[in-house]
């Protein structure tokens, strides 16, 4: 049994993230630099992305902005209102201060990233995303 639970405490349970943007060669990127430290569920769309919510818990979501048949901004929104103790994170081509005020008002982000994202910043954002949430 002593074993178990040390193996237990080298690897702790990986949190889950979300990352939604429609461009499915990002999606891969992103997937590839943070699976090491999460389980990573990738979807190209708003409406697989509230599918996936519906089915487990997520510690951090990321949302890319512009998308079609969707919002990222007005998506993580709802992800606060219905999903209040996950991390949310906004990936944007640019940030207009009415949307950076929007972002912080109303869908409470943890942090915004603008593209070209670099991949360690991505990862720095998402284990603090993920710490923050840590202690709910």
């Amino acid at each position: 049994m002593t074993s178990d639970s040390a193996h237990q405490t080298e690897t702790p349970a990986r949190k889950a993230v979300l990352v939604v943007d429609d461009e499915a060669q990002l999606l891969e990127l992103y997937e590839v630099a943070l699976s090491p430290y999460f389980d990573v569920t990738t979807v190209l769309t708003v409406k697989e992305a509230e599918f996936a919510l519906r089915k487990k818990p997520y510690s951090v979501v990321v949302a890319d902005h512009l998308m079609p048949g969707g919002n990222g901004l007005s998506f993580l929104v709802r992800v606060r209102e219905e999903y209040p103790d996950a991390a949310r994170v906004l990936v944007t081509g640019f940030m207009k201060p009415e949307m950076l005020l929007r972002a912080v008002n109303e869908a409470a982000v943890f942090r915004y990233l603008v593209k070209p994202v670099e991949l360690r910043e991505l990862i720095t954002v998402v284990r603090d995303a993920a710490k923050s949430v840590a202690s709910a």
